[in-house]
């Protein structure tokens, strides 16, 4: 089986040239054509169209500016007159960055020749994967942000033709149970673009902290972003310890500006109608009983709820959402929708006076409460529609009746998924068997940092790069199948260096998933692109990871 993967992947990667390897580019692309001869990049005057927008010939800069620290020779960077996509690449003398309004969304080419490199995408996303994929082609010295002599600076020939086989290809990040630094989510958004990612799904309120600023809202921040103390890991106890922070309106602007130049669109989630006591500790009244209510300080499920009898719960929450969609600019909110118990609402008589109103049953398909979430979930939708936005969330809004134009979000495994697709809902496949990056790296549990699950999960990287996203669907079924997302929650991950170990190499293995085409995978090939590149490579950018058994 491993060598008819092999040949599938010589086949993919046309070798013309026995002389040169193929790149060690993660993840992989579609197409690599060897050819004989190199180009040295020093001293190269780098070209862009002068249709290109700004944040792209600011990237384009970026790598002549790299390349000139790296090399010590000026590469100087000027628009391109004349120079268009049917320009051969025998009549360029340089680096050519060139739109090519006919190639898909993400797609890019780059052909690099003896005295020329020809880099051609239609849009932003496409040009900086090719810069991506370039800076792999070349010297890891590249990144050290110094000039290193006695490095061959130079790109192999060839022709590489790349594109994604998802369109959307996320990652998830839980600021609620603890906090990052805008810092350090920068630093989390920065390798997501380097593994060509998309889409940053940021978990933004929880019932541990409220973590988004809400003019109309104060004591979302000022009461419900902090809890009192925290559950120390795997015990009763507590650490004693006042924790919480947010993040302010302007710094979340600051931050969607800087993911949208590194081509990534950012999925805010407000967890909703369960998951919300940070909120009802700020707002009493939008609970069934009224509270008192603390922001929790253990993780699990809570059976406080949201009351949605209460026609002033839905008021917030519009209120909340018009404040997010001029933060976020994105197609998708993410109103979470899993985990809510229902029992509240059983002895609620807002509730029940509500669902006698709607004329809500239960039936074998579902019981009056979960159609009572259907209809918050649909009011949320119908709201977010006037605003030009869709929601996602995960598969427990399945339950029911859930109104056309949703997306569901597969996370307890892939059959929410499958379920979803059947019914004519696009899906995001998190199924936690594959994605889910808090669980253990290895069963050696005393041997890795803590996770959760601890004893009877793990997630290792070679189970992740197996992930085939199709498996389980019918035929027909996989046009549903926007793509794939891996979530990182960090209720047991307070510092950024156990952030990283959790997610590297893992990302890796998740961005060949989510980009390479299907059928294509060689893990032992995967691997040697590791240990050969990449790890390195997160050596001199700082990363911490989990070294490789």
């Amino acid at each position: 089986m491993k060598r008819l993967l092999t040949l599938a992947l010589i086949a993919c990667c046309t070798c013309s040239y026995a002389g040169n390897k193929l790149p060690d580019i993660i993840p992989a692309p579609k197409s690599i054509e060897m050819q004989s001869g190199s180009f040295n990049v020093k001293g190269a005057c780098v070209n862009y169209d002068q249709s290109l927008e700004k944040r792209t010939v600011d990237a384009v800069a970026k790598l002549a500016d790299d390349l000139y620290v790296a090399t010590g020779r000026v590469s100087s960077v000027a628009s391109a007159a004349g120079i268009g996509a049917s320009t051969p690449l025998k009549q360029l003398k340089g680096i050519y960055f060139v739109k090519d309004a006919s190639m898909p969304a993400e797609a890019y080419t780059i052909e690099v020749g003896g005295r020329a490199v020809k880099v051609s995408a239609s849009d932003h996303n496409g040009f900086i994967y090719a810069i991506s994929s370039i800076r792999q082609m070349l010297p890891v010295e590249l990144l050290s942000g110094k000039t290193v002599s006695g490095v061959k600076w130079k790109l192999p020939c060839c022709v590489i033709k790349d594109s994604p086989r998802f369109g959307y290809r996320g990652l998830m990040l839980d600021s609620s149970r603890h906090f990052w630094r805008v810092e350090e989510v920068k630093r989390f958004l920065a390798i997501m673009s380097v593994y060509k990612l998309n889409r940053l799904h940021w978990h933004l309120t929880d019932d541990q902290g409220w973590r988004v600023e809400i003019h109309n809202y104060p004591r979302l921040t000022e009461v419900g972003a902090f809890r009192a103390q925290t559950a120390l890991p795997y015990s009763p106890e507590f650490d004693g310890k006042r924790y919480g922070g947010y993040y302010t309106q302007e710094e979340i602007k600051d931050v969607v500006a800087y993911a949208e130049n590194l081509g990534i669109t950012i999925v805010p989630e407000i967890d909703l109608p369960g998951h919300m006591i940070a909120a009802m500790a700020s707002y009493p009244w939008l609970g069934c009983d009224g509270g008192p209510y603390e922001v929790r300080t253990q993780w699990g499920i809570d059976k406080r709820v949201l009351c949605p009898g209460k026609d002033s719960t839905f008021e917030f929450l519009e209120g909340v959402m018009e404040e997010l969609c001029k933060l976020f600019p994105g197609e998708y909110i993410h109103i979470g929708g899993d985990e809510c118990p229902k029992k509240s609402w059983e002895e609620c008589p807002h509730c029940q006076a509500k669902i006698a109103e709607l004329g809500l049953v239960s039936d074998e398909h579902g019981t009056k409460e979960q159609r009572l979430q259907n209809y918050v979930t649909k009011r949320m939708q119908d709201f977010l529609a006037t605003k030009g936005r869709k929601i996602i969330g995960w598969d427990e809004i399945l339950e029911g009746d859930l109104a056309e134009g949703a997306t569901v979000m597969s996370w307890r495994g892939t059959k929410g998924g499958i379920k979803a697709s059947a019914k004519g809902f696009d899906v995001v496949m998190s199924p936690n068997t594959y994605c889910y990056f808090d669980y253990y790296q290895s069963d050696r549990w005393d041997e890795e940092p803590i996770g959760i699950a601890r004893g009877r999960k793990f997630l290792p990287l070679e189970k992740v790069y197996g992930y085939e996203p199709f498996e389980g669907f019918t035929p027909g079924a996989e046009g549903h199948i926007l793509g794939v997302q891996a979530n990182l929650w960090t209720e047991y991950i307070a510092e950024e260096s156990h952030l990283e170990y959790m997610l590297l190499p893992r990302l890796l293995a998740l961005s060949e998933v989510q980009w390479s085409p299907a059928g294509t995978k060689d893990y032992e090939a995967f691997l040697a692109k590791v240990k050969a590149r990449h790890l390195p490579m997160l050596d001199i950018l700082g990363y911490n990871y989990r070294k490789l058994d």
